[in-house]
């Protein structure tokens, strides 16, 4: 049988989501440790996607084979099991061909900035001391859906497909002293967000900024 696992965590604590070589923690290494204990066999799990190292996810999905049905207790026994920093919301069961990663219709990120400094959103902000022109940033933001090829957004080139990439949404909201930023898209590339957001700050910050899609 085949059990969605619906989760958020702080990533802050982690080198994302994917289990990583030597000691470093990921988010897939401690699901994966805890459920094989509580269920008593080796578990493997399947994300929807990877995050950065320091991403955080609000809601995640993933999956994961077992033989059995799953008790309702388990959700309970897992977040006890778990470290603070991941809160599984839900499991569920689907059919069996049904895949977290290649059935996912899109994927969302949200990168929060902040215009002074506060200790208590420093793990979920970033604090921006430059004066920023929002409009020219809202306007380059919107050239992104016009193309297909991420390649120089991506942290490991490659000359392959894998680089294509549909987004099919950007916008930048402004409450108060915080920033926004939400993109929607089929997929990413590894750190494609981050590099996207540094280009649009030079742009809000009125540097040259020269990108070969």
């Amino acid at each position: 049988m085949r059990f969605f696992i619906e989760l958020a965590y702080n990533g802050k604590y982690y080198h994302g989501w994917q289990i990583q070589k030597g000691n470093s923690s990921s988010v897939e290494e401690k699901l994966e440790y805890c459920l094989s204990k509580l269920l008593k066999t080796s578990i493997n799990v399947v994300g929807a996607g990877r995050t950065d190292t320091g991403v955080h996810a609000k809601q995640m999905f993933a999956h994961f084979d077992f033989e059995q049905q799953i008790n309702k207790n388990l959700i309970h026994k897992l977040n006890i099991f778990l470290p603070n920093s991941i809160h599984v919301l839900n499991i569920f069961p689907v059919k069996k061909h049904i895949h977290a990663r290649f059935h996912a219709i899109k994927r969302i990120y949200k990168y929060y900035l902040t215009c002074e400094k506060n200790p208590f959103f420093q793990d979920f902000s970033w604090f921006c001391y430059y004066p920023l022109d929002i409009k020219k940033m809202t306007q380059a933001s919107k050239f992104l859906t016009k193309y297909k090829d991420f390649s120089f957004f991506c942290k490991k080139k490659n000359k392959t497909n894998n680089n294509i990439c549909t987004i099919y949404y950007v916008n930048w909201f402004k409450y108060n002293n915080y920033l926004c930023f939400t993109i929607e898209a089929n997929r990413f590339l590894r750190s494609m967000v981050r590099s996207i957001i540094g280009s649009l700050i030079d742009v809000g910050r009125k540097k040259s900024v020269s990108i070969n899609l």
